[in-house]
């Protein structure tokens, strides 16, 4: 009823920049596109809730970029264990001087399905962004650069995660520009055995090059509950519905092992 008469009344030509407006605020209500600061995302609030209430923990930052993450992590949780990942020669020669803590190590690798060594592109005037990515599409179709290509290694988690003889991960935190899908099947059997309590991992424009649905994380991660973060707390995504899952935008979403506490 309320759809038709919305339609009835505001679905003209004139209405065009109200509707687009309207329908821009509706998703910074939802949790998309809330970029400005690590608040208004709902990443400060979400540490702070998740691994305060932790004594300590392991936790993987896979793309860890200067290490602004995993300074986050140290200050709400000291006792935690971090496994920092960043494959960008310049950008980890960065990553390695950033963080002065017992349990804070960092690896120069990119993380996807297997080993072996692989491209990583990054805008060529200015080398050690963090927007570098195993894409060049998003250095050149989305961000309209030219782009230079390092050739670096690549791991899989899982066989990190034996090497280090790991029966859990508390959190494992992803955002490598396009290719979060991939880090999460390199370390599925951990996934399916619910040995990672949640995992943290960003939803944006970039899978348009990874060619990457909404829909391939939900059905990977069947046994956990997803939820998108707000600036006040999470709200859980409940139900797959194209329309308000496939937003290629700026969005943090989070996974909780069903049956893990999730009162963050």
């Amino acid at each position: 009823m309320i759809l038709r008469a919305y339609r009835a009344l505001f679905a003209k030509r004139v209405f065009f920049r109200l509707n687009k407006l309207l329908y821009r605020l509706g998703l910074c209500g939802m949790g998309v596109l809330n970029y400005e600061s690590h608040r208004a995302s709902g990443e400060e609030r979400f540490l702070q809730k998740y691994l305060g209430r932790k004594p300590g923990g392991v936790v993987f930052d896979v793309g860890a970029n200067v290490g602004d993450y995993s300074r986050k992590v140290l200050r709400v949780c000291p006792q935690a264990t971090v496994y920092a990942f960043e494959p960008h020669p310049k950008t980890y020669k960065t990553l390695e001087k950033a963080i002065d803590h017992p349990g804070f190590f960092p690896i120069n690798a990119a993380v996807g399905e297997a080993e072996g060594e692989i491209s990583l592109f990054d805008y060529m005037e200015q080398d050690g962004s963090s927007h570098a990515s195993i894409y060049r599409g998003v250095i050149e179709n989305i961000h309209k650069a030219a782009s230079i290509e390092h050739r670096v290694k690549i791991i899989d988690l899982l066989g990190f995660a034996r090497s280090k003889n790991l029966e859990k991960i508390d959190l494992l935190k992803v955002d490598t520009e396009g290719n979060e899908f991939g880090v999460l099947k390199g370390i599925y059997d951990y996934i399916k055995d619910g040995k990672v309590e949640a995992i943290h991992f960003e939803f944006n424009e970039m899978n348009v090059s990874s060619r990457t649905y909404f829909k391939d994380f939900w059905d990977l991660l069947s046994n956990y509950d997803l939820y998108r973060l707000l600036p006040d707390g999470m709200i859980q995504i409940d139900t797959y519905n194209p329309v308000f899952c496939e937003i290629f935008a700026y969005q943090n979403v989070v996974a909780i092992l069903k049956g893990s506490r999730a009162d963050v």
